[in-house]
């Protein structure tokens, strides 16, 4: 029987040093004072470029990031394989948004691409649309797109050609590829190309996923329109789903633009929409295929239960769960021992590049209800555990 609870199948890819280094760290995050005091010192320290490796490396880096290059990850890669949990690496190097810094995460991303098909135990490649151009041009492309000056329509053409070149790739590797979600002010570009992606590249199998934030109340709509186009031209949606991660941005934005709030009224719409989201796509698991990238543990059990009462496989190569490095083990090792298919988002770049990411995990680990508190209290079992044996 599932069992989240079970700390024992939950930490068996860590060592007692791991554990309490683990437990030492989530103690310290959960102090949002702490993390405020971390994020600003950090900013300062970018800006004068003081040495931060020797700090962030024991700590933040190694719960949550899988190295520093592609080849760094295959250690993270191996280790967890031998659980039966596949990986997902994520390029999240947060570099300048100039011409030289868009080219290198672009030919980043295409090196993790050809990487994943060297690499049986990748399960998909992932890429962030706004690190592939400039926010400006993302957020009037979606909102203004009429308003485009000439340099501008030029700049945009150019972004599509990198991210479709992303898509020609992972088609030719035979690698599936996810492509995150982002701010409201950009998602109509992205939802615009995405859409474009799927009905090129997913003739025969879902190869482009979109991402769809189920804080928004009008992604259901959104998921059924793909639906009936899919059955319309002929093609295999990719539908990866999240909650969201922007919600006090997306409201703030909202009232001072003075459009509607696109994000559901409370957890429990959200909660409602995300589940409703995921089985609808069982429902037509036939023509779709899912990613369910989710820490909420009631959402992963009723997934779970889907599969079951549906007759599904739970290897059926269609359908994924995940979680990211370093969190919500409990629900990653146990649905993988239990034999559903489970893939980790594993972080990579250089420590300097990926510490706004590592913050944004930090603050995440204390704004998110009960997530610290439920990593510390698993933790802590496993230790009590295994003192006793």
């Amino acid at each position: 029987m599932l069992d989240f609870n079970n700390t024992e199948i939950a930490f068996s890819s860590k060592t007692q040093g791991e554990l309490r280094n683990a437990y030492w760290l989530f103690s310290t995050i959960k102090h949002p004072f702490l993390v405020k005091t971390a994020k600003v010192a950090t900013n300062i320290a970018l800006k004068i470029h003081f040495p931060l490796a020797w700090a962030v490396k024991p700590t933040l880096y190694k719960q949550f990031v899988g190295g520093e290059t592609l080849e760094d990850c295959s250690k993270a890669i191996d280790h967890l394989k031998q659980f039966n949990v596949m990986s997902t690496l994520d390029y999240s190097a947060e570099g300048e948004k100039n011409p030289a810094g868009i080219q290198a995460t672009f030919e980043e991303t295409l090196r993790s691409i050809d990487f994943a098909k060297k690499n049986k135990n990748i399960a998909y490649a992932v890429f962030k649309p706004s690190t592939i151009t400039t926010d400006e041009l993302l957020a009037k492309a979606s909102e203004k797109r009429e308003e485009l000056t000439i340099d501008e329509i030029r700049g945009f053409r150019e972004f599509r050609e990198r991210f479709m070149a992303l898509c020609q790739r992972a088609y030719d590797n035979d690698i599936r590829i996810l492509v995150d979600a982002e701010d409201y002010c950009f998602q109509d570009a992205i939802d615009e190309l995405t859409d474009e992606a799927m009905r090129i590249f997913n003739k025969k199998r879902a190869i482009v996923f979109a991402t769809l934030q189920m804080y928004r109340h009008d992604r259901m709509p959104y998921l059924r329109r793909i639906y009936e186009d899919c059955i319309e031209k002929d093609y295999y949606p990719g539908i990866k789903f999240v909650r969201g991660a922007y919600m006090e941005e997306e409201r703030a934005r909202a009232a001072a633009m003075g459009y509607p709030d696109p994000i559901c009224k409370n957890k429990q719409a959200t909660d409602t929409n995300y589940d409703e989201g995921v089985e609808y796509v069982i429902d037509h698991i036939d023509r779709m295929e899912l990613f369910m990238g989710t820490h909420n543990e009631e959402s992963n059990y009723k997934l779970a239960k889907l599969i079951d009462e549906r007759g599904i496989q739970r290897n059926d190569p269609r359908i994924f769960f995940s979680q990211l490095l370093g969190m919500s083990d409990n629900i990653s090792f146990n649905l993988a021992h239990a034999g559903y298919n489970v893939t980790k988002y594993v972080p990579y770049a250089r420590v300097r590049d990926v510490l706004p990411y590592l913050i944004r995990r930090a603050e995440e680990n204390t704004s998110v209800a009960g997530q610290t508190g439920r990593e510390l209290r698993m933790l802590q079992a496993e230790l009590d555990r295994r003192k006793k044996q």
